[in-house]
């Protein structure tokens, strides 16, 4: 695909990328952030890209835990931050982008305690570009005592002010920019019935099911009969001539 872009294939480009997404959904996910990475820094593969950021804001944690999260690219941190439907908590939000600022500034002292103005004063030009999308107006009393005012000095003076004024009377007009509330998602669950699910199997077992989608996605950890990526259908062909039976296991991802 990477060739096909290099050399203008743009049709053949196009039609990778959707096959990469429609037949390869359990290897974007087993390889997700290489793969957005990749698309990231290429600039060129939209459709990709829109895939990779729905997963994002669905389940942020394949990026903010991935090992090389703190070498990520600042414009797609920032990319991410400005979603209004980012799928967790603001004060986790915060914890990230704090840490993504400090590894990009090895020698900041480890102790929060020792460092100086000029410490305080790095992250803030590092982060310069993330700060404007924390919803700091969303988070609890607590929150803001324990992970915002350790580190307030990176914050312009008259948000400190706002933040400090709203905790205290939120129904008082504050001269900061107040951002939405990030949205959460709700997923429509089945109906709830009594009668419990057929399968219709006796050579392939739910625990057969479970076992074959970790080993699938190379998981470390098991997936449970009631919680797998797969959904496995058999399908037989009988050969009355030669009376053979050819069973075939069809995968299929949800």
């Amino acid at each position: 695909m990477l060739a096909a872009k290099e050399y203008k294939l743009e049709e053949l480009t196009n039609k990778l990328e959707i096959l990469l997404i429609d037949t390869k959904a359990s290897w974007l996910k087993a390889h997700f952030s290489l793969v957005y990475r990749t698309i990231f820094n290429r600039k060129n593969f939209k459709k990709l890209e829109n895939y990779c950021n729905d997963i994002i804001v669905k389940y942020p944690k394949l990026i903010f835990d991935g090992s090389d999260f703190t070498s990520l690219q600042e414009s797609a941190l920032v990319l991410i931050l400005k979603r209004d439907d980012l799928q967790m908590k603001e004060v986790e939000i915060w914890d990230y982008v704090i840490k993504w600022g400090i590894s990009r500034n090895p020698n900041l002292p480890t102790n929060l305690e020792e460092w100086s103005k000029e410490n305080f004063f790095t992250l803030k030009t590092t982060l310069r570009q993330c700060l404007p999308f924390i919803r700091y107006f969303h988070l609890s009393t607590y929150e803001v005592l324990d992970k915002i005012k350790p580190y307030k000095k990176i914050i312009d003076k008259q948000l400190w002010e706002d933040i400090s004024q709203h905790l205290l009377a939120p129904e008082r007009p504050v001269k900061s920019i107040i951002l939405p509330s990030r949205s959460v998602l709700v997923t429509d669950l089945p109906p709830c019935t009594n009668k419990p699910e057929e399968f219709l199997s006796t050579i392939v077992s739910k625990d057969h099911v479970a076992e074959i989608s970790t080993l699938i996605d190379r998981n470390t950890t098991a997936y449970t009969s009631t919680n797998n990526s797969y959904k496995f259908e058999l399908r037989s062909t009988l050969d009355i001539r030669n009376l053979t039976c050819e069973t075939t296991i069809l995968i299929i991802t949800y």
